[in-house]
């Protein structure tokens, strides 16, 4: 009796080592499409100004970082992405999920969350900033990052047409 025991113990603990195993091999992907989903944030948003510059000829929208390596994004830790546009403000703010994947703050399963922040010197003034939610989501088709406004219950790709919707509040 005492042999089946150590023998069903053993299995247990073999099963175990799979187990973990595939944990730190889940761990790994996740931090890996992390990094990605970061990197490619950065792209549409250094593809959004670089697309607006293209067409301004008095000023100059500035972005911050410039460059974004994959071995930039923090985490744990908060990222920062900045657009400025003579004073006004477009901010996004992102960080990994507590869990690996999340489905607290969002319906649908994301890996990173965080806001993008919309302000100028007026609404500051006026102790008001636009803040909306953005998501980096695991899709069935594909992986997108996506925001979220909490007041209208709105939802959308975080991509260069909502970029620009942002941009127009501002002015």
């Amino acid at each position: 009796m005492q042999n089946n025991r150590l023998k069903k113990l053993a299995e247990t603990i073999d099963a175990l080592a799979v187990k973990d195993a595939a944990l730190i091999e889940k761990t790994h992907r996740i931090e890996a499409l992390r990094r990605r989903a970061a990197t490619e944030l950065h792209a549409i948003c250094r593809s959004f100004v670089g697309e607006l510059n293209r067409y301004l000829t008095q000023t100059e929208l500035s972005f911050d970082p410039l460059a974004y390596p994959p071995e930039s994004f923090q985490d744990p830790g908060a990222n920062l992405f900045q657009i400025n546009a003579r004073g006004r403000i477009l901010q996004i703010e992102f960080s990994s999920t507590d869990l690996l994947v999340s489905t607290e703050n969002f319906r649908v399963p994301h890996i990173l969350e965080g806001a993008v922040r919309c302000f100028n010197q007026d609404l500051l003034e006026q102790a008001v900033i636009e803040e909306q939610y953005v998501f980096y989501c695991l899709e069935k088709r594909h992986n997108q990052w996506r925001y979220f406004d909490a007041r209208t219950y709105r939802s959308g790709p975080f991509d260069e047409d909502y970029l620009i919707s942002l941009m127009e509040q501002l002015l």
